[in-house]
């Protein structure tokens, strides 16, 4: 099986030359730099989510497109086979359970956030929507500069596309999961 990277590598080129852009281009329309861009495409380095929404913000594409594998009819979906994005120096794990791909508009997450963890996250696409519920701890997410506190068994939806924070606000790890809905 192709590891997350390798598929993201793929993508990442597939995309840009069907759109018929130069890694210069990319670099303009994302911020991240060329030879980032570069080394994403041919497999050298394993980039942050930070890096990826900056990328698939500035194509104006979905977040797990650059995911996207072929789908079969039935999908058992082991954590332990999941490649993972770490943030926050390993306080924040994003687990990409079904990925973005042209067949759905959803894309779902696994989140574990250490004590005192956190993401600023980029405003996704106009019209996104993410529906949040915490399994375990509390999450405070900002969302335009006000604090909602989500702790758990409890849900929150809002429209994703305006810059927002998670932040595990309770005590131990925070666990919930994330389906990004594209509009």
């Amino acid at each position: 099986m192709q590891s997350l990277n390798e598929i993201i590598a793929e993508n990442l080129k597939k995309i840009r030359k069907e759109k018929h852009l130069s890694l210069d281009k990319i670099a303009q329309l994302s911020g991240v730099s060329k030879s980032m861009l570069s080394q994403i495409e041919k497999c050298e380095v394993n980039p942050t989510i930070s890096t990826l929404k900056k990328i698939t913000n500035g194509l104006k594409i979905s977040f797990t497109s650059l995911m996207e594998r072929q789908e079969s009819d039935i999908e058992l979906i082991q954590k332990s086979d999941i490649d993972h994005f770490i943030e926050d120096n390993g306080k924040y794990i994003s687990y990409p359970i079904f990925p973005f791909d042209s067949k759905r508009r959803f894309e779902i997450f696994m989140i574990e956030i250490e004590e005192g963890g956190n993401l600023d996250s980029n405003a996704e696409l106009p019209g996104t929507q993410e529906f949040i519920t915490v399994f375990s701890g509390e999450v405070t997410i900002k969302i335009n500069g006000e604090d909602y506190i989500v702790s758990s068994g409890n849900s929150i939806r809002f429209k994703a596309d305006v810059s927002h924070i998670y932040r595990n606000s309770g005590k131990g790890i925070a666990k919930m999961s994330m389906v990004v809905y594209y509009i």
